[in-house]
């Protein structure tokens, strides 16, 4: 499959893709006698697992760390263990922020509501002064 169908298929850019590939963190991507990159399911699952860890706020470098680990096989289980762990944490905290900021919003949302229905309330009814 070429970059443009996979890019179309993961949402990844093209350029993304090439750049991806530059760094390491996919495997060198075949390519056919025209000299384009030629994808398998197994690099598009690759591809789909660095998004959603993207996604999930690791950075590039960590990614890279862990695909190294990968690579190397056994032997590597904790320290692949403790990158996940310490990105599951620095997500909780993310979204634990995440929500905060939304409890505000929904504060200062609902004072606006409650003071355009006082508004609208006092604009359509008589006043008793008349």
């Amino acid at each position: 499959m070429n970059i443009k169908k996979v890019s179309e298929l993961t949402g990844v850019s093209a350029d993304t893709i090439r750049y991806y590939e530059r760094i390491g963190l996919l495997p060198h991507i075949t390519r056919n006698q025209s000299g384009i990159r030629d994808f398998t399911e197994r690099e598009i699952g690759i591809l789909e697992f660095v998004r959603c860890f993207r996604k999930a706020g690791m950075s590039v470098e960590s990614l890279i760390e862990y695909i190294n680990l990968l690579v190397e096989g056994e032997g590597t289980e904790k320290a692949r263990l403790a990158l996940l762990t310490e990105q599951r944490d620095e997500l909780v905290s993310r979204i634990d922020e995440l929500n905060q900021a939304r409890e505000r919003l929904d504060f200062k949302i609902n004072n606006y509501q409650n003071m355009i229905k006082k508004r609208e309330k006092e604009l359509f009814t008589e006043s008793e002064e008349k």
